[in-house]
């Protein structure tokens, strides 16, 4: 079965290369050209590495206790996940690649697709390294551009730009050949249960998946495997998702750096997360009207009895108010606290969200708006300004000794002059 791409779309793939690594090299310029690997929570996992580590041997997801031995044999520069930092330098490369196309789907942290069907075929790939260029010089950090005519085949024109030296690919001719040699698993929207159905079924490459009758598909997979075959044909059937969606929750929750027995430092890790929630349905425009505390002990201990336990209070106002939600948070946290616990994690949800700009038809929300907006618009302000949390409150404590463990922090902070790395000249 032959099939031919006639397709006159144009989708481009620009992915960040190590994100999170380039963005700690950023700032260090000294570890350029060594290895370098980031750690999840808790300096947990190993989440992003540098070409140098990945060919020492070590994996994605990989405990770090496991790679001790390769990182101090190797030199390896370990960082704990700065999650601030990624988030700042994220928005800096979406916004440059904003002015390549107005069409654009920011897919997570370090991708993003965007329309280039207005761009001849002939200055395509001259395109492309352009959108490389850019993005280095304005940002820092280095890209690899895949350009097909469908998502799916955009990602896989990524996966080989990321080998290639221009760090830019145009799939469109001997497409076939490429995905001859593309492992079903690697494939967008193939996931491992899938690729297991496949391989059981003689699929192993995105070619032969490509080339599968609609029949079996229809029959043997969901809507997005007919989907994922017919993008792999060329005909685009996934559309670029450019409306910017508002969050229908938030949630903000951490592990504890260390186990955490007593009311006195949950309150400070409700209120941090609170904080830190209300900050961001603000940033988006929203309010909330239901607020949903959590707390857990580790399922893993096996010396320690389990608890977990959640509570869920409607507000009477829909609110984005700080000291309103912390104080809405506290109370639901003291009525599910249990005395004689060693915590792991905790956090916060807001639900029920909604544009601020809706009106409630209830007495007492000009008030309550009127006396709270000012306020909190001048907190965000000046905490952009000089720093995350460089207004607080007293209830979020100062130590903080339950925070999650990170030992191998840059300590960056691109919203603190303070905590910039500093350069003698």
């Amino acid at each position: 079965m032959s099939f031919t791409n006639n397709s006159k779309n144009k989708v481009a793939l620009i992915d960040c290369n190590s994100f999170y690594v380039s963005c700690e090299r950023l700032f260090n310029p000294k570890i350029q050209s060594m290895p370098v690997v980031v750690l999840s929570n808790n300096d947990g996992c190993v989440i992003s590495r540098s070409t140098e580590a990945k060919k020492i041997g070590i994996k994605m997801g990989e405990p770090y206790f496991k790679v001790k031995e390769l990182v101090k044999k190797n030199n390896v520069q370990i960082f704990s996940s700065n999650y601030a930092l990624y988030g700042d330098l994220s928005r800096r490369v979406m916004k440059v690649l904003k002015g390549f196309s107005d069409k654009i789907e920011i897919y997570s942290i370090d991708e993003a697709f965007i329309d280039l069907t207005h761009i001849k075929d002939s200055q395509i790939e001259e395109y492309g390294k352009k959108i490389r260029e850019r993005v280095l010089k304005w940002t820092g950090i280095p890209t690899s551009v895949g350009i097909s005519s469908t998502k799916t085949l955009s990602k896989v024109a990524n996966h080989i730009a990321k080998k290639d030296k221009t760090g830019v690919m145009y799939l469109k001719k001997n497409i076939d050949s490429v995905l001859k040699n593309f492992d079903i698993a690697d494939i967008w929207g193939v996931g491992k249960q899938l690729s297991k159905l496949y391989k059981k079924n003689g699929i192993n490459n995105a070619l032969e998946l490509k080339n599968i009758s609609n029949t079996w598909v229809k029959k043997s997979t969901n809507v997005l495997g007919a989907k994922t075959v017919m993008e792999l044909r060329g005909i685009p059937c996934i559309d670029l998702e450019t409306e910017d969606t508002k969050r229908k929750s938030c949630c903000v929750s951490r592990s504890f750096g260390k186990k955490v027995e007593s009311l006195e430092k949950l309150r400070e890790s409700i209120t941090t997360h609170c904080l830190n929630a209300a900050e961001k349905i603000r940033i988006d425009k929203q309010t909330t009207r239901a607020i949903t505390v959590f707390i857990r002990t580790s399922p893993f201990d096996r010396n320690r009895k389990y608890y977990s336990n959640s509570i869920t209070i409607e507000l009477p106002v829909s609110s984005n108010n700080s000291f309103e939600l912390v104080k809405t948070a506290i109370k639901g946290l003291e009525k599910i606290y249990k005395y004689g616990y060693f915590y792991q994690k905790a956090g916060i949800i807001l639900s029920k969200l909604k544009e601020s700009s809706e009106k409630e038809f209830n007495l007492l929300t000009p008030i309550l708006e009127n006396k709270s907006k000012t306020l909190m618009k001048a907190i965000d302000f000046t905490n952009a300004k000089y720093g995350r949390n460089a207004i607080s409150i007293a209830q979020a404590g100062i130590k903080n000794d339950w925070k999650m463990r990170r030992e191998h922090s840059s300590r960056i902070d691109t919203a603190s002059f303070d905590l910039l790395p500093k350069i003698n000249v």
